[in-house]
């Protein structure tokens, strides 16, 4: 049952709302006690993003989640609310970022943070189980090669990729669409695309390509 104001969204633990402005907008059930529902900001988390554009997200209250460049935990976070009884295994390189996301997940037993390096899943092959998606939104260059090596790691057959495509990261000077292809066809032999979705107006220079294991 949601509460007044609030309508389901089809996501487990996943609610929207419409704000003063008269725009849509994200909440989570929140998983710790204290306070029931947390605001779910688009504008600060591509997630967020994705599903108020409409995509059916793949992610369940059980599911295993590979959650790759977790940055602070906000959005980490927010999936620890929707797989509520799964685990959700936050990969973050940067040292700094990952006080934070220690810090997000002490009260949360489901997330479990890894300080390393996306390019190098091997690194933490003996942490992490076969999952049922990865979410990935890191800022490297080779953002599908990356996606592809942790995917023969760790990814169940059938199991979805969720990957956020940062254009700029990989190229300051090409036009989107031409970065965006290049990456979706590093993708194809391993990945069914199932949608390419702009980010706009919520995140610039950003595409979601949601895809799943052949």
């Amino acid at each position: 049952m949601s509460e007044p104001g609030l309508s389901e969204t089809g996501l487990d633990n996943v609610f929207s709302f419409i704000a003063q402005d008269g725009s849509k907008r994200l909440a989570t059930r929140n998983l710790v006690p204290g306070e029931e529902f947390r605001i779910w900001d688009p504008y600060h988390s591509k997630l967020a993003a994705l599903i108020l554009k409409g995509s059916p997200v793949p992610i369940k209250k059980d599911s295993l989640i590979l959650y790759l460049g977790a940055a602070n935990g906000t959005t980490a976070g927010h999936v620890s609310d929707i797989a509520s009884q799964g685990t959700v295994f936050a990969v973050e390189f940067s040292p700094r970022a990952m006080h934070d996301l220690i810090r997000v997940s002490v009260p949360r037993k489901n997330l479990v943070p890894i300080l390393a390096d996306a390019r190098r899943p091997g690194s933490y092959k003996n942490m992490v189980p076969e999952v049922d998606l990865i979410y990935q939104d890191v800022a490297q260059r080779d953002q599908a090669g990356i996606a592809v090596l942790n995917s023969n790691m760790f990814l169940k057959e059938n199991g979805f990729l969720i990957l956020m495509i940062k254009a700029r990261s990989i190229d300051s000077a090409r036009k989107i669409n031409e970065i965006v292809n290049s990456e979706i066809k590093k993708l194809e032999d391993v990945f069914e695309i199932k949608e390419i979705i702009n980010l706009e107006p919520y995140q610039s220079d950003h595409m979601a390509v949601v895809t799943q294991k052949k």
